[in-house]
């Protein structure tokens, strides 16, 4: 395994625990999400380099706009969070009310 794999795969890795261990804010845990989906997307960018494809594929750019749609969703979700609920604790959240 390469140094570039390790890192992509540490980077995941270490975002994914991050998202485990550490959810008392949903910033947080938004930002731990954003960490995955760039990891993602700089190996899928560094994979036909890795394979010497001749051509590009459309697969990062694709995958890099779903990641713009969910960063904007998860910021939308986190003001209308905080203005609902007063603060951004996932430990406030109860998805059973209304």
């Amino acid at each position: 395994m390469s140094h570039l794999h390790l890192s992509f795969y540490s980077a995941f890795i270490l975002s994914s625990l991050g998202l485990a261990f550490h959810r008392t804010h949903l910033i947080s845990a938004l930002l731990c999400l954003e960490s995955m989906m760039l990891s993602m997307y700089v190996a899928l960018a560094m994979w036909p380099i890795q394979m010497q494809s001749p051509s590009s594929t459309i697969i990062p750019i694709i995958m890099l706009t779903f990641s713009a749609c969910e960063a904007g969703t998860g910021l939308a979700l986190l003001v209308a969070s905080t203005r609902t609920h007063g603060s951004d604790y996932l430990h406030n959240f109860n998805l059973l009310r209304c």
